[in-house]
């Protein structure tokens, strides 16, 4: 029946959760709480928005069922859970680096932007989690610009043409009169900050996020380098 059924999947979540590593775990247990968190400051969780945050999960961190099922245990238990925010975001500060905050960031804002219209609310409790983890207020907006201004740029050229030059310059935190060593400054900056080696131990799905990232700071840079290199 019914609960067999339950008991079965949550079997399947504890063993996946075993089979990983505690920083793992811990990351994606506050990343879940602080993401549930977040969809309710409207004062509401709607199915829309749970439905968002699993095709989150699925789509972007490639969560196969297995951890799909570990998912859906953490994001029920964060609802019913009265955690305050404060005290998430401190042990996340406490346990993780600066780089694994600013994947958390993005995280975030992914998720506001996912939604049709974007929540106000939600964008002011990003800006105020960016700056209780210590995020640098450009690195804050460059990422905020990113999925405001340019979140047709994730899709590369799929899209039907190549990302604009604003777009690359939202990626790397600069604007077209940026010149040349500033950029390739802000480039290596970016480069150190997301490389796919620092939060490695968080596990492959993030490591992939990091990739991503890493896919779009190498391309604007390119795009620079032949624009400066031709002139």
């Amino acid at each position: 029946g019914f609960f067999g059924f339950t008991q079965y999947i949550k079997s399947r979540a504890a063993a996946y959760a075993q089979s990983q590593t505690e920083s793992h775990n811990r990351f994606v247990f506050l990343l879940v709480n602080i993401l549930v968190y977040v969809a309710k400051a409207d004062g509401r969780f709607t199915k829309s928005e749970l439905r968002t945050m699993l095709n989150f999960f699925q789509h972007s961190l490639h969560y196969n069922q297995e951890q799909m099922y570990w998912v859906k245990q953490l994001i029920k238990e964060a609802q019913e859970s009265d955690q305050d925010l404060e005290a998430l975001l401190t042990e996340f500060r406490n346990s993780f680096a600066y780089e694994p905050r600013l994947i958390l960031l993005e995280l975030i804002y992914q998720l506001i932007f996912a939604k049709k219209p974007v929540d106000e609310e939600e964008l002011r409790l990003a800006r105020k989690i960016g700056d209780f983890l210590g995020i640098r207020e450009y690195e804050r907006q460059t990422i905020e610009n990113k999925y405001r201004y340019g979140h047709q740029y994730q899709r590369g050229t799929a899209g039907g043409g190549a990302p604009s030059e604003q777009q690359y310059c939202t990626v790397l935190g600069v604007t077209s009169e940026t010149e040349f060593p500033e950029i390739k400054k802000a480039y290596r900056k970016l480069s150190m900050q997301y490389h796919p080696d620092k939060v490695a131990h968080l596990g492959d799905e993030f490591k992939g996020v990091a990739e991503e990232k890493m896919k779009e700071i190498n391309a604007a840079y390119d795009y620079f380098r032949r624009k400066f290199e031709g002139s």
